[in-house]
């Protein structure tokens, strides 16, 4: 278990955008958000099938998909997610990920922010909040 992890723990907002899988098109993206000074706090992108999944993580949602879809991009996802700040050791995901699992609370996302924050998006997150918070 990580009894003794930072453990501090808050509510962020990922934002799943479909890109083409062709170059320009990040860059299209962060510059569309930079110039309406929207932060991207954490990012995690993979190709799949021929388009981008790009995930982002901002503070204000409204705002930043107001801006991507004014400028053509794709949101196909919008959810809260949980921002746990980790310590960087041996085990640390193991033990978080136990405890959700043995709550039966399942993971369906998962990364690094710049700033140590594991971003993690559950089934259930309330309960994942609550168990967490320990």
């Amino acid at each position: 278990m990580c009894a003794d992890m930072d453990g501090i723990q808050r509510i962020g907002y990922d934002i799943t955008v479909k890109l083409e899988d062709k170059p320009g098109t990040l860059a299209a993206l962060g510059e569309v958000l930079g110039e309406a000074e929207v932060n991207i706090d954490g990012i995690c992108g993979v190709p799949c099938k021929g388009e981008g999944l790009l995930h982002i993580l901002v503070q204000d949602p409204i705002l930043a998909r107001s801006v991507l879809e004014s400028s053509g991009f794709t949101i196909s996802d919008e959810r809260a997610v949980l921002l746990l700040n980790i310590i960087d050791r041996p085990g640390e995901l193991g033990g978080i990920a136990r405890r959700l699992a043995d709550a039966n609370i399942n993971i369906d996302l998962l990364y690094l922010t710049a700033g140590m924050d594991l971003v993690i998006g559950v089934d259930l997150i309330d309960e994942a909040a609550a168990l967490l918070e320990d």
